[in-house]
């Protein structure tokens, strides 16, 4: 599992979801949480970060946000090479479900479906831990 001084990135266009998503992490014993309001605000904070020289580790971004939808925000990350490894969890909508064979090709390492359970939460980033820690 992530350490729990992992920094984490949230990102969603809903307040409350952030909240509900940072809260989730706080409660699995997570501190080191940033967040952003949409994916063009969750891309500069990993550039931003990345200068600071204090990195994003994980990233959990909602899939429809205006400006930029959490798949295209995923695909950015994954074409820029010191992020091509970074875990990243894509929240997404019943009505989305469909649509995460594309994630999968573009690279997601997980994807939550929305509402969800603290167990299910924390079981997918268990397996995002384990798909970027393999030996």
């Amino acid at each position: 599992m992530f350490p729990s001084e992992t920094k984490i990135l949230v990102i969603d266009d809903m307040p409350s979801i952030r909240d509900l998503v940072k809260n989730t992490l706080k409660a699995m014993g997570y501190k080191n949480i940033v967040e952003a309001g949409d994916g063009e605000e969750g891309l500069k904070v990993l550039m931003q970060n990345n200068v600071a020289g204090s990195q994003i580790q994980l990233v959990i971004s909602d899939w429809n946000m205006p400006k930029m939808k959490g798949l295209d925000l995923l695909k950015q990350v994954r074409a820029t090479a010191e992020w091509v490894n970074l875990p990243f969890v894509l929240l997404t909508s019943e009505s989305e479900r469909d649509q995460v064979t594309e994630a999968v090709l573009a690279g997601v390492s997980q994807y939550i479906v929305k509402p969800f359970s603290a167990k299910i939460f924390e079981d997918k980033l268990k397996a995002a831990w384990t798909k970027h820690n393999k030996a």
